[in-house]
């Protein structure tokens, strides 16, 4: 695995990459990686030439100053994850080149990222479109694998590249979860090992709750502090605090686990 850090070098082994006309998959991250992040890759390598993974973990879509200062940052073990499955370049490129332009320009959605976690998040999506854009942009991806995870920023990329004419081809990848149902995320090594425990009950109750003033309120005797628990295009999604970690995640309508 190449591991490039400046973008006029990352260009140039781009360009020499094309050059031979191989495919590329794309798995954009903010490092903190586990199982999910890696099934994305894995499922890159199986449908691309080169994959290509890119940790960068992105100012502008923090709305909440402590929780950029306290995001995992883990490059070595990152580093050795993605050399254990296979990914061809690790891109990790300095705030300072992603944005010469101090984020004077940004890309923006006016109504789905309005609702949900941008409701609560604000600017927050304004900043993962933005940071999205530039590295699909830069990689020149045939393909991009995003987590269904984080199903809203999934449809808000996927209608970015529909409404810009990207050509890079966005593949939803179902959530991927521990053994008992907690959806895998960076978030939740910041766990205490008493939340840890709790946390597999956010899952159970997207799931099993038949209204959502029913799952609120158990969420809420609990322990949980429930920012949404809301109803769109088919699927149900929830966004909760344990402790001082925002968990979200969703599920489609009808109990399906993905």
């Amino acid at each position: 695995m190449k591991v490039v850090t400046s973008l006029s070098a990352w260009r140039s082994a781009r360009d020499l990459e094309l050059s031979s006309k191989k495919t590329i998959g794309f798995v954009p991250t903010m490092g903190a990686l586990h199982a999910g992040h890696l099934a994305l890759v894995k499922k890159s390598k199986a449908e691309n030439d080169l994959t290509v993974v890119s940790i960068f973990v992105n100012p502008t879509q923090f709305n909440d100053p402590n929780d950029l200062k306290n995001y995992p940052r883990t490059m070595a073990e990152d580093e050795e994850k993605l050399r254990s499955v296979g990914a061809d370049y690790l891109l990790s490129p300095e705030y300072q080149e992603l944005y010469p332009d101090s984020y004077r320009y940004f890309v923006d959605e006016s109504e789905f990222s309005q609702i949900l976690c941008g409701s609560s998040r604000p600017g927050h999506f304004r900043g993962v479109l933005s940071v999205v854009m530039k590295l699909l942009n830069l990689v020149r991806a045939d393909r991009a694998y995003f987590g269904e995870k984080d199903f809203q920023q999934l449809k808000l990329i996927e209608g970015m590249v529909e409404a810009f004419f990207m050509k890079t081809k966005i593949v939803p990848c179902a959530t991927v979860r521990e053994q008992d149902g907690l959806a895998m995320s960076s978030r939740n090594r910041r766990l205490s090992a008493q939340e840890r425990e709790l946390a597999p009950a956010f899952y159970r109750i997207l799931t099993t709750m038949k209204s959502l003033d029913e799952a609120k309120a158990e969420l809420g005797r609990l322990g949980f502090e429930v920012d949404y628990l809301e109803e769109h295009v088919g699927r149900r999604f929830g966004a909760v605090k344990l402790g001082a970690v925002r968990l979200i995640d969703n599920v489609a309508i009808g109990g399906s686990t993905s």
